[in-house]
């Protein structure tokens, strides 16, 4: 099944909970004309978007301009599962289900009521708010938990994926929870699709690319709006995220070692890997080369499952070696091991001649397009394990960064 018709399923269903039937229904009309199936005889007002070129944005993507040519199952880029069958019912069944919360996860369909997220402790903060500069304004929730320690304290920032939100992310990932539980504030920039039709992060953009440019100035710039807001410890500052989000979060690692202590990208692709969106598409697929990083890499640690026909396996070998640093000087250790009842995995850790981690690289075995150890209240997620969210904490909070920003 193309990849329009499961993003187009996801935007119907967000067009829906904001209660826009009327565009909705347009929208799953042109699924249906686009993926064979017979239209229903349902009259509606014209889409907004144009359903044949949600997944990543760009000139082609933007109202008004022709789509280009599609190549199918190709274009299965926008990081995430979806639908992988055709209704079976009519619009007015579809809309009613439409109605309720729905699953668009990791392998999923329609999947009625999502299980609930953890609720709020008492004394926690689930904050909204934004930040500008010329190059736009971004929204982001930023979770302050109960249990917050005196003095500085860490700061992980979070990139979704597309299509998602930051609730939806934060739902998924259980970060919240590990907030909670080692005292550190959490972030969650929001992509709007106003600068990306699916709620993509433009990672593939020469533009949002590079260090004081486009969103990595965006993205730069809320972390040290809550830096200074929150008292945070300017040398345990973290940044993680989720296929177009773990692209973008392996840019801003690159662009801003001074800002940030450690990396995690979970399906991700090196940086560079792309220039526009045919060369996305083609680095998705078929896996991109990557040089190692010209300027000093910071520690990353890298999941990515093998059986991912979303992201090719090889874009997370190829980030490993960008962040690998340096050529010579390092040790490499592997081992393998299961997630009770789950998926086996390999790691393997990359220290000095010290001992201090450098980098570790995760390969879920048998696993897809999805955060591992996920819960099933967020999209794309993979609750068989391992726990993605737990062993990114643990690596974060081991590094601090001796040439932090002090903003």
């Amino acid at each position: 099944m193309p990849f329009d018709f499961k993003a187009g399923m996801e935007e119907a269903t967000r067009l829906t909970r904001d209660g826009k039937l009327a565009e909705a229904t347009a929208l799953i009309q042109r699924l249906f004309q686009s993926s064979g199936s017979p239209e229903p005889a349902t009259k509606a007002s014209p889409a907004t978007i144009d359903a044949d070129y949600v997944v990543l944005d760009g000139p082609a993507s933007r109202p008004g301009a022709k789509p280009k040519a599609k190549p199918d199952a190709d274009r299965a880029g926008a990081f995430g599962a979806g639908l992988h069958a055709r209704p079976r019912h009519g619009l007015a069944e579809t809309l009613r289900q439409l109605k309720v919360k729905v699953k668009p996860g990791f392998g999923g369909g329609i999947a009625g009521a999502r299980p609930a997220a953890d609720p709020l402790p008492d004394g926690a903060a689930f904050l909204t708010a934004s930040y500008s500069n010329q190059a736009g304004t971004r929204a982001y929730k930023l979770y302050v938990p109960a249990n917050l320690p005196e003095g500085r304290r860490p700061l992980v920032v979070m990139l979704h994926g597309c299509t998602q939100s930051p609730d939806d992310f934060a739902a998924g990932t259980r970060m919240n929870s590990l907030a909670e539980e080692f005292g550190v504030l959490v972030a969650y920039p929001a992509q709007p699709t106003s600068a990306n039709a699916n709620r993509c992060w433009n990672w593939f953009n020469p533009e949002d690319q590079r260090r004081d440019r486009g969103e990595p100035s965006l993205l730069a710039g809320i972390t040290r709006q809550i830096m200074r807001d929150h008292d945070v410890d300017p040398a345990r500052v973290y940044i993680a995220g989720l296929s177009a989000g773990g692209a973008a979060a392996a840019i801003m690692a690159a662009a801003y070692p001074d800002l940030y202590a450690a990396v995690g990208i979970h399906s991700g692709l090196p940086v560079g890997a792309a220039r526009d969106m045919p060369s996305a598409f083609t680095a998705m697929r078929q896996g991109s080369a990557a040089d190692r990083l010209a300027d000093r890499a910071i520690p990353a640690i890298i999941f990515h499952g093998d059986q991912d026909t979303t992201v090719n396996p090889r874009n997370g070998d190829a980030v490993a070696g960008q962040f690998a640093g340096p050529a010579g000087g390092s040790r490499l250790t592997s081992q393998r091991g299961q997630a009770p009842g789950g998926h086996a995995y390999s790691r393997t850790v990359r220290s000095d001649d010290k001992g201090r981690t450098l980098g570790e690289v995760w390969t879920i075995h048998g696993a897809g397009h999805a955060w591992a150890g996920g819960s099933a209240a967020g999209s794309y997620t993979d609750p068989r394990g391992p726990d993605a969210s737990r062993e990114m904490m643990r690596f974060f909070l081991d590094q601090q960064n001796r040439v932090a920003d002090p903003v």
